[in-house]
């Protein structure tokens, strides 16, 4: 009776989340009145058009480019950045490390919209308001917080014993982090890709604020907006959010396989 009442909870839990997905995919086929006379139902009319002009009005194409180039920039400064520091953590232990362990957490501590505005300073200061780069450097900088923390505990999980036959080996700290130490943990490295993917496409804030709404450098979290107006066409709406989110679908569902490969290949392994 558990197992069957669980896969009961499953279902309407998959459907729970489903439904606004399906929602949000046949509203972006619809005109405004299908949309709130028959919500749920089937486009009458199955309007493509729709997609071509959320394309169109809110030039998506760039701003696609841009948000891939800052997402992807920024997924690999982070990790490149939390993977080094996370192992170092891992493998001292100390009073120190508990330390700087400490001081990573209190980066939560800190909401961002407080940091808001000494960031817009410093992006004047260095000469880089208005610009791609600047949001590259920044997301990473926001993100090391949760990714080092995370790492951490990952990497704790390789034996002592492993990464001490290695050493005696006369493997060094690069050999012991991409051959024994990556290799193990690598899981919660593809988890903390995820993670930052969805939070850097997602980031409004900043992306307006800093890099602003100049066609050329906004990503598409800034440019979907320019779809609403006194006479929103929702259709529309939901077509821009449709080509604005099957980006990042695709790449969580190729980084999520990764995921539970790596977690396969470790359960084999043990």
């Amino acid at each position: 009776m558990k197992p069957r009442f669980a896969t009961v909870l499953s279902w309407l839990y998959a459907l729970m989340l489903a439904a606004p997905l399906y929602y949000l995919l046949v509203s972006a086929f619809k005109t405004n009145i299908e949309i709130f006379t028959e919500p749920f139902a089937l486009p009458s009319q199955w309007l493509w058009q729709n997609l071509e002009e959320a394309w169109e009005t809110a030039r998506l194409g760039p701003a696609l480019l841009n948000s891939v180039l800052v997402s992807g920039v920024a997924i690999v400064l982070t990790l490149g950045l939390a993977v080094p520091a996370a192992y170092a953590l891992a493998r001292t232990g100390n009073r120190l490390a508990r330390i700087v362990t400490g001081a990573f957490s209190a980066g939560f501590l800190i909401p961002p919209f407080a940091a808001l505005i000494p960031t817009v300073v410093l992006a004047i200061e260095l000469g880089l308001y208005g610009t791609r780069e600047f949001q590259m450097v920044f997301l990473p900088a926001s993100a090391l917080p949760l990714s080092v923390l995370l790492l951490t505990q990952f990497m704790l999980t390789v034996p002592p014993a492993l990464a001490e036959s290695a050493a005696m080996e006369g493997a060094g700290h690069w050999v012991l982090l991409t051959r024994v130490y990556v290799p193990i943990a690598m899981p919660g490295v593809v988890s903390v890709a995820i993670l930052q993917l969805l939070t850097f496409w997602n980031e409004y804030l900043f992306a307006l604020t800093i890099t602003g709404t100049a066609p050329d450098v906004r990503t598409v979290q800034v440019a979907l907006p320019t779809l609403l107006s006194d006479a929103t066409d929702l259709g529309v709406l939901a077509a821009g959010t449709v080509l604005t989110v099957l980006p990042v679908y695709v790449a969580y569902a190729l980084l999520n396989r990764r995921m539970q490969e790596a977690l396969t290949a470790g359960a084999v392994k043990g």
